[in-house]
């Protein structure tokens, strides 16, 4: 059983009996004849013949409907390889639209080699990948005139035939390009014919070991296949007809690949591919969808669970049709889909999603991912490209027109020393071609050859140039590549790198003055062995460059490191005056003063919230940066501070002989009925008693008894012995309920 070989690498049919009659047919005799003495015995690098291979090329494009101009320029493309100077001559022959027609294929075909060979060199997937993708956009943007595409999809399919044909091996680096590249090249034009076949004699070299187990799994051969499919059609088509729908019945074998790739990407057995055989039925509206899915069903069996509604239900890009899956006559399963013609007009050409779910989209095979906004006006170019191709083609033998007008005029595609391809925009110049290679380059460029010619550097490149960059081994970009005027740069991206790198100098430059003035400071203050980075936290900064920034754009002034070098002195508390200013100063133990036992001339302060005064217990706190604090020992306060921190609490004690005059604040608390002259009475209590008040607070309560008012008092005593005979003094007052120390 042969398997995989088209019927047409069978058929070595003469170029001359596949061409039109009158001029068309001439315009060929005359090419091939203008052709043959140049081929004819010349072997190509695939071994096969020239005048052969130029035979089987025109063989394919009449096959697909191209006009008889295509099938001679097959000929003169390949006869331009063996003349000294190709354009001329054929220029002079033939006329100037076929000379360029030759130069642009010529040019091609170098480029792919040398794409191919640059792959080949790459070491990741992912970066073969994007190589892989690079050369699918450049054989659409690389001519202006589609027709060299379409000259070079035929001249891969010949080639493919003629391994398949002479059994000889084929390269695995052309298999996979034609599987990667030309391909899904042809699918984009919407040329299926080519683009299966394509597809399964890639899939038989590249994979051959599951190429033959899949072709003896099927049960029977495509001729068969197609010949079963065929009478399922003419019967739905009759028996559609007699129920009196309108309707076109198309058959649509499944081909190796498509249906070893479903298997794959969707983990199926052959026999769950429903659509090895399959039936697309087209209707005037959706109400005969509907009427044609009835009938389907009720002529044959209806598989269960494989039904789908995309007319009710669209798919999100916009596809509609019904599915269903039924047993046909001969019991095996048949998928048809079902839809009117305006919804096959936008499934076949008029949605973007189309390359990415027939090549095992985003979503749909794993692994392959649609290219974005390229896809999207891929999709916008493809009908306007099926529907012209053949007009360009008439034009092109009238001489007179262009060619076809350029679909991707946006992008332009040139090539790395090493044959790597980059894209980029339109009228781009070497620079942009370095920033897009590597940033770093970009800043470093300062000369630039291209196809071994050196060039200024506001050039602008063209596709399928060679690019080679002179850089210095350090430097940056110049302030010059951003004036417009000048054209040095055209691609967004890499003006705002030349803008981030000047950024990022300037911001480098207010950093150093910064540190600068910083560093000035701390040697000022004598502070050098500062550490910086703990200075800019202290300051509330992330990191020193983050303060040196804002000094230097004189943003933060440097009074406020200055004030955290040198703290103001803390004020002195108010009962510490008072006890300094009754103690005699610069002796190591003062008189009447507190003493830390061990320890000499140590800052002590007295305790506002218990105002020790001798001869009361008292115990000493050391606290931060006030010395050590001297609390009562009964103090509430200093208990809780001692069971909190132990290791804080020292040994204190009065001086043995209490300096003569020292008087210590203490707070008193009275509490009395209110009335008038209370406070009188107690004021002259107390100066009775020669107690000095240096602070009155009074508060008068009303509560169920009448009013109570309470007095808090601070007055100076020389020994708290002494205040509790005063206390008693003031208790004797009238109204007074208690009199006692806080």
């Amino acid at each position: 059983m042969k398997t995989g070989l088209p019927a047409r690498a069978e058929q070595a049919a003469p170029i001359v009996a596949l061409a039109d009659t009158g001029e068309g047919q001439a315009a060929v005799v005359r090419a091939r004849a203008f052709a043959e003495p140049l081929l004819a015995g010349q072997p190509l690098d695939t071994g096969e013949d020239a005048l052969a291979h130029a035979d089987g090329v025109a063989a394919i494009l009449a096959g697909i409907g191209a006009a008889p101009a295509m099938q001679a320029a097959s000929y003169l493309v390949y006869a331009g390889d063996y003349l000294n100077k190709p354009e001329d001559i054929v220029a002079k022959a033939f006329g100037d639209s076929y000379a360029s027609l030759v130069t642009h294929t010529r040019k091609l075909v170098q480029l792919q080699r040398a794409a191919r060979e640059a792959q080949g060199a790459l070491k990741g997937e992912e970066q073969r990948q994007q190589q892989t993708e690079r050369v699918r956009k450049m054989l659409l943007a690389f001519s202006r005139d589609l027709r060299v595409v379409l000259l070079r999809l035929a001249s891969r399919l010949q080639t493919l035939r003629y391994f398949a044909a002479t059994k000889t091996e084929c390269s695995q680096a052309v298999a996979a390009e034609s599987q990667q590249v030309f391909a899904p090249l042809a699918n984009r034009l919407g040329i299926w014919q080519i683009k299966w076949e394509l597809e399964d004699l890639s899939f038989r070299f590249l994979q051959p070991e599951a190429y033959k187990g899949l072709a003896r799994a099927l049960d029977e051969k495509r001729v068969e296949r197609e010949q079963r499919i065929e009478a399922a059609r003419l019967a739905l088509q009759a028996d559609l007809a007699a129920h009196g729908l309108q309707a076109e019945v198309q058959g649509r074998p499944k081909h190796l690949y498509s249906i070893w790739k479903k298997m794959q990407g969707k983990s199926l057995e052959l026999d769950r591919v429903f659509d090895l055989r399959a039936l697309r039925v087209i209707v005037p509206d959706v109400s005969d969808c509907y009427a044609c899915l009835s009938l389907l069903h009720e002529r044959f069996v209806p598989v269960a669970g494989e039904f789908d509604d995309y007319i009710a239900k669209p798919k999100p890009n916009g596809y509609q049709s019904l599915h269903t899956v039924v047993l046909g006559p001969d019991e095996r399963p048949m998928e048809v889909q079902i839809r009117t013609r305006a919804m096959h007009e936008h499934a076949e050409h008029g949605v973007a999603a189309h390359w990415a779910y027939k090549e095992a989209g985003a979503r749909g095979y794993a692994g392959v991912t649609a290219a974005g906004e390229f896809e999207e006006q891929v999709a916008a170019a493809r009908k306007a490209v099926l529907r012209q191709l053949l007009a360009w083609e008439r034009d092109f033998v009238e001489g007179d027109a262009p060619g076809a007008q350029p679909v991707f005029d946006d992008r332009i595609y040139v090539f790395t020393p090493q044959a790597t391809i980059v894209e980029l925009v339109r009228d781009a110049t070497p620079i942009d071609f370095a920033y897009a290679v590597h940033t770093d380059l970009g800043h470093r460029c300062r000369g630039a050859k291209i196809d071994g010619q050196m060039v200024p550097l506001n050039t602008r490149l063209q596709s399928g140039q060679t690019v080679e960059i002179s850089a210095l081994k350090e430097g940056g970009p110049s302030l010059d590549w951003l004036n417009p005027e000048l054209g040095y740069l055209q691609s967004q991206r890499s003006r705002t790198k030349v803008r981030a790198w000047f950024n990022a100098l300037a911001q480098a430059q207010t950093i150093a003055k910064g540190r600068e003035l910083v560093e000035k400071l701390l040697q000022r203050e004598g502070k050098t062995a500062t550490k910086l980075e703990d200075l800019a936290a202290r300051l509330g900064f992330k990191n020193a460059d983050a303060l040196f920034e804002v000094v230097g754009k004189d943003e933060y002034s440097l009074r406020n490191i200055e004030h955290l070098l040198r703290p103001p002195a803390p004020e002195p508390d108010t009962d510490e005056m008072l006890v300094q200013r009754r103690t005699k100063a610069g002796s190591s133990a003062p008189k009447g003063g507190v003493l830390v036992v061990g320890v000499d001339s140590l800052l002590t302060n007295l305790a506002r919230c218990c105002r020790p005064a001798p001869p009361d217990g008292i115990g000493g706190y050391v606290t931060r940066g006030k010395g050590v604090a001297i609390h009562r020992a009964d103090c509430s306060n200093f208990r809780q501070m001692a069971q909190r921190a132990p290791e804080r609490v020292i040994a204190v004690a009065w001086g043995e002989t209490p300096e003569k005059g020292a008087l210590y604040p203490v707070d008193v608390i009275i509490e009395s009925s209110d009335r008038q002259g209370l406070l009188r009475d107690v004021l002259e209590v107390l100066a009775k008693e020669k107690m000095n008040v240096i602070a009155v607070n009074t508060q008068s309560l009303k509560v169920a008894k009448g009013e109570t008012a309470w007095m808090s008092l601070t007055v100076e005593v020389a020994d708290s012995g002494r205040l509790a005979q005063v206390l008693r003094s003031v208790a004797q007052v009238s109204g007074v309920r208690s009199a006692r120390r806080k």
